[in-house]
């Protein structure tokens, strides 16, 4: 598996795992239904490392945008070939909302509430307010790519001083880091900190036979895209003054 391909898979698991517990907790008839803020932080944290324990050999495992511009903006990522990491995200992001959609349709026809149908796909703000959702996005991703450059390789030793192999063990770092970031901070946005998460099933969201789906709000889609990637930059700027 190549670094690309690695990135699409990644990033599909993620996404079919984090879109299908927001599904499962929301929508009518599910047996998660009413499982809160906690499942859902949970899920997706458990999400994060199942695409990273998958991509990681093979490609870093950054599957998100803002990881991939993090990376590059500190010189830890070749600029050259962060395109098609970014593109390869957005495209497993669009095919793991994709395949939630499919398990849960019948669930989708429930309601009559287009909120509700659109809310497995993307991130909506609970306060309409866009310089504040900016900012949310800024602060969330921010601490995603400042504690992500900080996560140093773990390594174990036997008596002997043989290097014992963590394996995938090395992917639960990660997962803690956006576990505290959605309860501390998703309160605001839904913590999107990641714009092919949200613009993928966006686009999702509007290209499939929805039953009275409702609007995609494409006049919200720039602050999940916007505020991920500033926050990227802030925190890698910061850990350019401060140093490794």
């Amino acid at each position: 598996m190549n670094a690309i391909v690695a990135e699409f898979i990644g990033t599909g698991i993620l996404i079919l795992l984090g879109s299908g517990v927001v599904a499962n907790v929301i929508l009518p008839g599910t047996k998660g239904n009413g499982g809160g803020l906690i499942a859902i932080t949970t899920a997706w944290a458990l999400a994060v490392f199942c695409g990273v324990v998958v991509a990681g050999p093979y490609s870093g495992a950054h599957l998100n945008p803002a990881v991939t511009i993090g990376l590059a903006t500190v010189g830890k990522f070749d600029w050259a070939i962060a395109p098609g990491y970014i593109i390869a995200q957005l495209g497993g992001a669009m095919l793991g909302s994709g395949l939630a959609w499919l398990m849960y349709r019948h669930h989708f026809d429930l309601t009559d509430d287009p909120g509700l149908k659109r809310a497995p796909f993307c991130t909506d703000p609970t306060v309409r307010n866009f310089s504040t959702s900016v900012l949310s996005e800024v602060i969330g991703t921010f601490v995603l790519i400042f504690v992500i450059l900080y996560i140093a390789g773990a390594k174990l030793e036997d008596t002997a001083g043989t290097p014992i192999g963590l394996g995938s063990v090395g992917a639960l770092p990660v997962a803690f880091l956006v576990w505290v970031i959605g309860l501390a901070l998703g309160g605001t946005t839904g913590y999107a900190i990641n714009p092919a998460r949200d613009l993928g099933p966006r686009i999702m969201h509007q290209l499939l036979p929805i039953k009275g789906k409702g609007s995609s709000d494409w006049d919200y889609s720039w602050v999940p895209i916007l505020g991920p990637i500033l926050g990227a930059l802030l925190a890698a700027g910061l850990y350019l003054v401060v140093g490794a």
